[in-house]
């Protein structure tokens, strides 16, 4: 868990419940079903039909990553490539089968199998070239599930605001009616801009940083796996990998 995303998002949360408090507000008068109904149904509605029912799952499922850690790879990815290049340099291709066993990166796998399998350089980079931009593709249509939320979410809030209003009107009669059509009129308003402000852009914002370190991290990869299907020495392959890391945070 990434307590830091966590932390400032319940922060967020307290500064506005204790805004409501110190104002001298009642902290129940925040919590109005039928607001929270029309803006997240409405919300959710908008975002299904721009985007598709497996795009907007795979979206959702992403939501865990925008608070998951994401620890350092550099160093230990450098140590890799370093271990691949001298095998392959000393022992030939073929024994880098043995470092096929166990990894989980598919990435990795597909591209060490093929330097096994003799594909050629030009063949290689062209191949890993094609699975990053699908990826980056792939995970950019995700992460525009959030932004898309993030767009809808206000204005859903204003159409629960009129929508609030319009009970306000129908029931000017019966003025015991009338306080709790105004508050599900402000509150739609306060949940549409919280829900976009405080969690759907933020976290569309965090998943485009992670997808901007693993392209990163793919790129330098299949750099590496090409220069060890061409041969080159390791120590040359690090200090580029180093340099591309360095141009690329």
């Amino acid at each position: 868990m990434d307590w830091g995303s966590l932390a400032g998002l319940v922060l967020a949360l307290v500064a506005i419940a204790g805004g409501q408090w110190v104002e001298g507000g009642k902290l129940s008068a925040l919590v109005q079903p039928a607001a929270m109904v029309i803006v997240l149904g409405g919300t959710l509605g908008a975002v299904l039909l721009q985007s598709g029912t497996g795009t907007m799952w795979r979206g959702l499922r992403l939501a865990g990553k925008a608070f998951a850690p994401q620890p350092p790879f550099h160093e230990a990815l450098i140590a890799s490539i370093r271990g691949w290049s001298k095998t392959a340099r000393a022992d030939g291709f073929l024994q880098l089968e043995n470092y096929l066993t166990g990894q989980r990166d598919p990435f990795i796998a597909k591209g060490m199998r093929m330097i096994v399998d003799n594909v050629t350089p030009e063949t290689l980079r062209s191949i890993l070239e094609t699975d990053i931009d699908s990826y980056e593709q792939w995970e950019r249509q995700s992460i525009r599930v959030w932004e898309a939320a993030g767009g809808y979410a206000p204005t859903i809030g204003i159409l629960g605001a009129v929508l609030g209003l319009m009970r306000v009107m129908d029931n000017l009669g019966e003025p015991a009616m009338l306080g709790s059509g105004i508050a599900v009129a402000f509150v739609a308003t306060i949940y549409g801009v919280g829900l976009a402000n405080l969690v759907c852009l933020p976290i569309a914002n965090k998943l485009k940083k992670q997808l901007a370190l693993e392209l990163i991290k793919r790129t330098m990869l299949a750099e590496a796996l090409v220069s060890i299907a061409l041969g080159e020495n390791s120590s040359v392959i690090e200090e580029r990998m180093n340099s591309h890391w360095q141009q690329g945070r």
